[in-house]
Order: C-alpha cells, then structure tokens, then sequence
C-alpha cells in the first residue's frame, strides 16, 4: 500500500474508489473536425500505435449493421488497438461482404480499413455516447468492470452516400478526450450535431 502511495505521489498510477489501480495515462486528444484513423492520431501526438487482432470472419450482420450496410453477410474484424503499449480501444468493425473479400487477416492487421477499401470515401458520422464496461471489454482493457466508457459508432460512407463500413470503438474514459472547434455561427455559439435523446434511447 505504501508502495502505491509513492507511485500515486509521482503520477505513475491513479486510484478510484470502487474501480481500484490503474497505470496514469495522458489521455489522447482526438480531432472530431476531420475523418482519422487511431494511428494518424497517435502518430500526430507523438505515441506509439499497436493492434492486436482479436477476431476475424465473415459473420452474420447484427440488426444494426445490416440495417446500415444491407445485405446478411459481412466481415467483421476485432481488435484492441494499444498507446505506448497500454489499451487504449477496443475496436469492431464491420464491412459488407463483396468489400471485404480481397482482405486477408493480415491487411487488417497492419493497416486501417480506411487505407484498403477499393471504394473512394466521402465522409462518416461520428455517434460518442457513454456507458459502464461489461466483463469483455473490460478484459480486455484491462480495467474494472462497470468503468465508465466511451462508446463511438462511426459510419463512413463512400461518396455517393452509402455506407461502406459501421465501426464501434469503446475507450476507457480516462483514455481519451475528443476535441472539436466551435466557430460562431450566425453570432451564435450553439453547438452544431447535438442530438437530444429521449427515454435513454
């Protein structure tokens, strides 16, 4: 306990009640105002990007992926994308099943979907909400379960519109900070994209 206390001292590891020791982490500033891959962000803040593939296979659409992408087939990848070593994400993406045929475990291992699709991209919407880590995520996060998470679905789409790929990143909260600049619109400074959700929904 001591022990711990002198590394709490020194900024090396950080406590919450309820959730126990964590290794301290400078959170990682995302850029909301431009589509990147978590490796171009990692890169631009000077950290060192890994990925560990946890699946991959062509799988049965979940309801929500086939309502966007179409079709009941798609490949869905899986991995835990790392900063300087420690998880920073866990990521799922899915991508219909004629995209995803010409990609091989590796291709998806070594560089972002967004780099290998034959397909010219016209931008994505980006979805940030938060919930508690279930047993899974947080394995393999390597944190508490039920600490808080961010969760972001992102689907980007081709540019005719259609969505191309559906992708889920879950991040531990104290992990990463998502930044946006807010220009004065109209002498306003509302913010633009915010969505009120009614019932929890």
């Amino acid at each position: 306990r001591r022990a711990l206390d002198v590394l709490r001292a020194e900024g090396l590891v950080e406590s919450r009640q309820g959730f126990g020791w964590s290794a301290s982490v400078e959170p990682l500033r995302a850029d909301l105002s431009r589509l990147a891959t978590i490796d171009a962000q990692l890169a631009a803040a000077g950290r060192t990007s890994e990925r560990r593939r946890v699946g991959f296979g062509f799988v049965e659409a979940p309801d929500r992926v086939r309502e966007l992408l179409g079709g009941r087939t798609v490949l869905e990848v899986e991995r835990v994308h790392l900063a300087d070593g420690a998880p920073l994400a866990r990521v799922t993406v899915w991508c219909p099943e004629a995209l995803g045929a010409s990609l091989s475990r590796d291709d998806v291992a070594g560089a972002s979907f967004l780099e290998q699709l034959p397909v010219e991209l016209g931008g994505a919407t980006q979805t940030i909400g938060a919930t508690a880590a279930d047993h899974k995520d947080a394995t393999l996060l390597e944190v508490a379960v039920g600490s808080p998470v961010l969760v972001v679905e992102r689907i980007t789409r081709n540019v005719t519109g259609r969505p191309v790929l559906v992708s889920e990143h879950v991040i531990p909260a104290a992990r990463m900070r998502f930044v946006v600049d807010l220009p004065v619109d109209g002498g306003t400074l509302d913010p633009s994209g915010m969505r009120i959700l009614d019932d929890g929904g």
